[in-house]
């Protein structure tokens, strides 16, 4: 299981079917690959076992029940089809976590890797199983009830479906490199706090934009054909930047914690 060509073929493969199957595109084929070489050259086949069940999990809840969430993507810059930008959004701070590991071993790396994937794991699974939710979010701007898929609102089902996704994530890591019970509960609760940030940033700052034909809000720039406007927020600040964003501050806060308090 240790052998590299082994490894380099199980990558390709991964990648290859994630095309072949629609759940990448051409692009998002190539940055799984390379993500997935960072990955394993600094935590080997168990660090791709971990990152692997993300975007398993992921690309699984990504179609379940995706009849019901057509209209959901329709307000969506992207739709459950990955391309290179939205791979590296939820791999970026794994592969760099990877890297830093490579150039400066120490055991730190890791927990910023796990913590990166656990807050990727607990946005995703809140974003795809909340939108099944029978009740509308509560938007957190204005703690209103708003439209399900808009970005920075919250439901119950949710926040608990977040919890469970990073607490997966916190407990695979642990069996998969016999963690300490405190780096456990650093995974988990920082892994759950980058899908804090994400509704937060998706909330206040990610760029929400107003089609001129049929006046809906949405985060692409183009609908209906036409150049949407923007109407909220900052208008680099996309899915993709919060989604990274989230994940690399959540990692930085995590080793922080770890470094301060050993």
């Amino acid at each position: 299981m240790s052998d590299p060509i082994f490894i380099y073929l199980f990558i390709a493969v991964t990648a290859i079917s994630g095309y072949y199957f629609r759940l990448l595109t051409k692009s998002g084929s190539i940055a799984a690959f390379l993500i997935g070489l960072a990955v394993s050259a600094a935590f080997g086949m168990n660090g791709l076992l971990l990152l692997g069940f993300f975007f398993a999990s992921s690309s699984f809840l990504s179609k379940y029940k995706s009849k019901v969430k057509i209209k959901i993507e329709e307000r969506h810059e992207k739709g459950s089809r990955r391309d290179w930008q939205q791979v590296a959004a939820n791999g970026g701070t794994a592969a760099i976590a990877g890297l830093l590991y490579l150039a400066f071993p120490h055991p730190i790396w890791f927990i910023g890797f796990a913590i990166s994937i656990a807050s990727s794991n607990s946005d995703t699974w809140a974003s795809e199983i909340g939108s099944l939710s029978k009740r509308p979010p509560v938007f957190l701007r204005s703690f209103k009830r708003i439209e399900t898929g808009t970005s920075g609102a919250v439901s119950f089902l949710g926040t608990f479906a977040a919890i469970g996704g990073a607490l997966t994530i916190a407990a695979l890591s642990s069996y998969l490199f016999h963690l300490t019970s405190n780096e456990f509960l650093v995974i988990f609760i920082f892994g759950f706090a980058g899908n804090v940030f994400d509704t937060l940033l998706g909330a206040f700052v990610q760029a929400v934009y107003q089609c001129k034909v049929c006046h809906m809000e949405v985060e692409s720039l183009n609908h209906c054909g036409v150049k949407t406007q923007l109407t909220k927020g900052v208008s680099f600040i996309n899915n993709d930047f919060v989604n990274f964003f989230s994940g690399f501050l959540a990692a930085i806060l995590g080793t922080l914690s770890i470094v301060m308090f050993r």
